[in-house]
């Protein structure tokens, strides 16, 4: 799995991306159409730190597996909502570049983990 060193890195970067997750969703517009993507927002990308921290304690590589598999689809849909925010026009692409940087940072590690792991079977 991971070393103990690059796992609370990315545990920390986990739990910093969701802050910034809410505090991107608590700037947002008051429509209806702000509020509903960013609910869906707010859930994916708070998410991807809670499956990496369940991937952390797991019991076995399978679990490890499932749970960085998990986080790696949070993230994935947390990049769709961000994209919809801008290409919708509620949020200017340039106020959520590093969002979304960041987004696909998370997305490559979490994808090289799983890739990784699965070959340590």
């Amino acid at each position: 799995m991971e070393d103990r060193q690059n796992s609370n890195d990315l545990r920390e970067r986990t739990k910093a991306f969701a802050l910034r997750i809410i505090r991107m969703y608590s700037a947002l517009p008051k429509t209806t159409e702000a509020q509903v993507l960013g609910k869906q927002v707010l859930r994916s990308g708070t998410s991807a730190g809670a499956h990496y921290r369940e991937a952390y304690r797991s019991r076995s590589p399978a679990e490890f597996i499932s749970k960085i598999e998990g986080g790696l689809q949070e993230l994935e849909e947390t990049s769709y909502w961000l994209e919809l925010l801008v290409d919708s026009g509620i949020v200017p692409q340039k106020r959520l570049a590093d969002l979304q940087k960041e987004a696909e940072e998370l997305t490559a590690i979490f994808a090289s983990c799983a890739i990784r792991a699965k070959k340590n079977k």
